[in-house]
């Protein structure tokens, strides 16, 4: 198999619904490992979109292809440990949570660039992080 320009990264993706799945997947086309952490329970909320592709909506399966996927719940500190312990042999972290919520549990660029200052900390926001839109 020919190299592709991504092969060796590692991406940490907070992701769901369209921008950051869109832009993790472009990633992972481009051979980046993606692991996408969704929440327990209920994971990306696109999966429900329809059921057309082996019970799992099309939009879902079309973004979230070529990826690892695991379910943690962030707002448990042992969770959230495990998340930063995967950090360390990351490349990029890319979310697209509401916005404030990945600052809020400690995962901004200021606070995640002096233990991992190779990081790429990338916040993706559908609509902006101020504005009429916003939330």
């Amino acid at each position: 198999m020919k190299p592709r320009p991504l092969d060796g990264i590692t991406v940490i993706s907070l992701e769901h619904a369209v921008a950051a799945p869109f832009a993790s997947r472009q990633l992972a086309d481009l051979g980046a490992r993606v692991i996408k952490v969704e929440r327990p329970g209920v994971g990306d909320f696109a999966r429900a979109y329809d059921t057309r592709v082996k019970g799992e909506a099309s939009h879902f399966v079309w973004t979230n292809r070529s990826k690892e996927s695991l379910t943690l719940d962030l707002k448990n500190p042992d969770a959230l440990a495990v998340l930063m312990d995967l950090l360390k042999n990351a490349d990029v972290l890319l979310q697209n949570l509401a916005p404030g919520a990945a600052a809020r549990m400690g995962l901004s660029f200021e606070a995640l660039h002096e233990k991992h200052p190779r990081l790429i900390v990338c916040d993706i926001s559908g609509y902006g992080d101020n504005g009429p839109y916003r939330d």
